[in-house]
């Protein structure tokens, strides 16, 4: 076992930073695509949802582009149904707050009436 190169050292290396650098040049391609063409569409905060099906290699281009078209519309749907739920719950977690600073001020004149 070979820490830090000292020792022996193993050919058997899995090298897991490789699948980050193929999402990384793939982002930069489709950001220079999208700079060529124009103004292109603003960055999804969701894009942890990009996920790519591991048998889209054999697909046509023209299957390719419905599918990515039909993946883009239910990331767009499903970024705004999370946004929406997450308002509803902020809104929510604010009025819980206010009930319970209300139940604070109850709670202090009872007990100085009861004193």
């Amino acid at each position: 076992m070979g820490l830090f190169g000292f020792g022996k050292k193993s050919k058997d290396v899995i090298d897991l930073a490789e699948r980050y650098r193929k999402q990384k040049e793939k982002e930069e391609k489709e950001k220079e695509n999208s700079g060529s063409s124009g103004s292109g569409p603003s960055p999804n905060p969701f894009a942890f949802f990009n996920l790519s099906p591991s048998g889209s290699d054999s697909k046509t281009e023209d299957s390719k582009g419905v599918d990515s078209s039909e993946n883009q519309e239910k990331r767009r749907k499903l970024a705004k149904r999370l946004a929406n739920m997450t308002d509803k719950l902020e809104e929510l977690s604010n009025k819980i707050y206010h009930i319970e600073q209300r139940l604070e001020v109850l709670e202090k004149k009872n007990s100085k009436e009861s004193e």
